[in-house]
């Protein structure tokens, strides 16, 4: 029925002819394929965004146990094993200088660089290098080579080895066979099974696919940056990390390929201060990561075939395909920059900040046309061929590379590692650990010998071991008991344990009510936890009293009892629903310190809106690039990993508690406050009641009878968005049935307890 018209097929598409298996004809988008939902409904909420990645992607089943499966590896044995194979050579992609080793470091750089603080998304945590559009960027050029290199590796250890961790641990092989010591490696990145369709990487659009992430496309700069070149306001679009689109950080070539040192100086510093990386560590990543290897730049950019999303089908997912001699080896195309940083390409050594410092550059050309720069001095070091035997070639530097030279504190750092090469070192090793492992989360996530266990890395959040007994039933029922002793309101218990448990993020693993970091700076001075201040207090003393008390070694922890209050507060409020539910709580959460949190990294956590809490900041309209406060409640609503129905039960209860910032009414749909009912969904799908506009702006509404005009609520954005959302509004109607509340109590209260319980690291894998 399906006839290939063979005569028009070229290696870039074929063409069908005959109507069938669909009769008519389609209509093209700007793509050149047919029209999405979201194309035909461009401002629709994706909540399906929800629903990606889920259970049903994954062939590995939901029994499966990763932690289980890798810790039965032998490690050392593994990495001999990448270690043996990074020294040869396959016929297929020849390794450069006889190691692949360089080539690995990029790789695994490449895979963790895509992290950013603002929203913790991107990162080596689930290998997303493996599905577009990460896997199709012009910066990842031949990164797929490298994962098919080290594919009979990964099939040898199955499930046991995920490739998020194969792709980590390789990079750290590839720096140990080249001298340098690193400061160890954790297992324990589960792997996603599906593409990435909910990070947002930018406003850019290519519209013409067969060129699409082109080197050409990296001088599209403006659309992501907000106001002018040199400007006070000049800065990159939250929550953006990388200056241009389809790069891991910035261009190489200068901030338009202009050669512009000090201004690409500039981009890096919002780039890797984006990625949560200071000036030393920066210099260090950089600096390091150019001790080794090369770039690759001798074929003209126009002539290298389609990223590996959209190349042929009988390339097999590898894209780029060079057509210039052998098409790898000496004719390599990557960046389109060529040469090599160092005389010694896979050696540990200081000569990159030696030979940087030492000589003066001047600009010149790749053979690929790429911007770069050359030593003046025509008697400065060679370095040799990485494929010809007995050819020496001039030295080469990025434009990013100078930069660190021309930038006055970039060059103090330089300068202290020049002084100190042991200091450099230290550096780079600490700097490469977190570049790989900021985004796995808390220490009880690690895996493996090598993890490091110390509290000397901010960045991990640490939290100190209990050194004492957990509470046990009994202690949890008379604590429930004295907690609603206190003056402590059921919606004020239930706010508060919210607050404390809202702030995780599922993308870097951070946040969340471990820790009680809810008491400390900066989370205790947010406007938006100003009602919990009272709550906190009370609970503070009532977990002075229970601990003062103790004759053992028994003791309740902060973190604990802030979730037990609202816990014990939602039992009340379901019974006063009529309905006796247990809560569940799962003690052992314990307590930080204020030495112990980062207080400027814990400042990206702050929200600037909260559909649960009805919270806008008061910069919103500012800051919010014009983001509806619908599209960011979503978006908090994908980093908690909650499903649509999730979502929607915990907002409605939420709701019904009058979970507000600041106790205003807003769409608190009942006058029943305090009392777990299903009222919000009732309400809400009702159609004796319209909803009008209450400002010109369309953020507030009110409520009004159809029969009498009289005003009953008032609502949000956020609150309205369950009703006028079509995905969302079928779930509301379920809720609202009349067999709806008995199933809404007992989804909120499932959907609480995976809230409350989603950074508990430590009793779930």
């Amino acid at each position: 029925m399906l006839e290939i018209a063979n005569d028009k097929t070229n290696t870039d598409s074929f063409e069908m002819t005959g109507k069938c298996p669909f009769g008519g004809d389609r209509i093209a988008g700007a793509t050149g394929t047919p029209p999405a939902l979201s194309d035909w409904y461009p401002d629709r909420l994706k909540v399906e965004m929800l629903h990606s990645n889920g259970p049903s992607a994954n062939p590995l089943g939901e029994d499966f146990n990763y932690a289980e499966a890798f810790n039965a590896l032998d490690l050392e044995a593994l990495k001999q094993e990448i270690k043996g194979f990074l020294t040869t050579s396959v016929d297929w992609w020849p390794s450069d200088y006889n190691n692949y080793g360089p080539q690995m470091i990029r790789m695994a750089w490449h895979s963790a660089g895509t992290y950013r603080i603002a929203d913790g998304r991107g990162g080596a945590g689930e290998a997303l290098q493996r599905f577009a559009p990460i896997n199709s960027w012009w910066d990842n050029g031949n990164t797929d080579k490298s994962r098919r290199l080290i594919a009979p590796i990964k099939q040898k250890y199955g499930s046991a080895l995920s490739w998020a961790d194969l792709i980590v641990l390789t990079g750290n092989c590839a720096l140990e066979i080249m001298g340098f010591p690193t400061y160890g490696f954790a297992g324990g990145r589960h792997d996603a099974w599906e593409a990435d369709v909910s990070t947002y990487w930018g406003p850019e659009v290519i519209h013409d696919l067969k060129k699409a992430d082109s080197f050409d496309s990296m001088v599209m700069r403006d659309k992501r940056w907000r106001g002018k070149n040199g400007d006070a306001d000049y800065d990159l679009e939250n929550p953006l990390a990388a200056t241009h689109q389809s790069l891991i950080y910035v261009n190489p070539e200068g901030p338009y390929g202009d050669g512009d040192a000090l201004g690409s100086a500039r981009d890096i510093r919002v780039s890797f201060s984006r990625m949560a990386m200071n000036n030393e560590e920066t210099v260090a990543l950089i600096a390091g990561g150019h001790a080794f290897g090369k770039s690759h730049g001798m074929v003209k950019p126009d002539r290298i075939g389609a990223p590996p999303e959209i190349a042929p089908i009988e390339a097999m997912g590898m894209g780029w395909h060079n057509p210039q001699g052998k098409g790898h080896s000496e004719d390599t195309m990557t960046n389109g920059i060529e040469g090599s940083w160092t005389p010694n390409p896979t050696q540990w050594d200081n000569d990159y900040l030696i030979n940087l410092f030492k000589f003066e550059w001047e600009q010149t050309k790749s053979p690929a046309g790429a911007l770069q720069w050359t030593p003046v001095d025509k008697n400065a070091p060679k370095t040799p061929d990485a494929h010809i035997e007995g050819k020496m070639n001039d030295l080469m530097m990025m434009t990013t590379d100078i930069a660190l030279k021309v930038d006055p504190e970039y060059r103090a750092v330089c300068e202290k590692f020049l002084n100190d090469f042991d200091a450099f070192t230290q550096a780079f090793s600490k700097a490469w650990y977190k570049l790989t492992h900021r985004d796995m989360g808390p220490r009880e996530r690690y895996l493996g010998p090598e993890k490091r266990n110390q509290n000397d890395l901010l960045w991990q959040d640490p939290i100190p071991l209990a050194d004492y007994d957990l509470i046990d039933a009994a202690d949890i029922t008379a604590l429930k008991e004295s907690i609603m002793a206190t003056d402590s309101s059921v919606s004020d218990l239930v706010y508060t344990a919210f607050s404390s448990a809202v702030t995780h993020r599922s993308s870097d693993k951070r946040g969340g009510a471990n820790g009680a970091r809810l008491a400390l700076a900066p989370q205790k001075d947010w406007d938006i936890n100003q009602r919990t201040v009272p709550v906190v207090a009370a609970l503070r003393k009532l977990m002075e009293e229970f601990n003062g008390q103790q004759q053992g070694n028994k003791q309740v922890s902060l973190a604990d009892l802030l979730v037990l209050g609202g816990c014990a507060a939602l039992e009340k409020a379901a019974a006063d629903a009529g309905f006796t539910t247990a809560v569940p709580f799962t003690p052992g959460r314990r307590d930080t310190t204020q030495e112990l949190t980062d207080i400027e990294m814990f400042t990206w956590l702050k929200p600037v809106a909260d559909g649960f809490r009805n919270y806008l900041d008061q910069d919103f309209a500012a800051v919010s690039q014009g983001v509806a406060p619908e599209e960011m409640f979503l978006d908090k609503a994908q980093l908690l990993s909650l499903t649509s129905p999730e979502w929607v039960a915990l907002t409605g209860g939420l709701k019904a508690m009058n979970a507000n910032h600041d106790n205003s009414k807003h769409g608190v749909f009942t006058d029943r406050v305090g009392v777990l009912t299903n009222d919000f969904f009732t309400v809400l799908t009702s159609m004796d009641f319209e909803w009008k506009k209450a400002d010109t702006q369309g953020m507030m509404f009110a409520l009004e009878d159809r029969k009498t005009g009289q005003q009953r609520f008032t609502a949000t954005r956020s609150d309205l968005i369950f009703g006028s959302n079509s995905q969302l509004r079928a779930v509301a109607e379920v809720y609202a049935g009349s067999d709806g509340q008995k199933r809404f109590v007992k989804a909120f209260v499932k959907a609480w307890d995976k809230v409350m319980m989603l950074d508990r690291y430590d009793v779930k894998v």
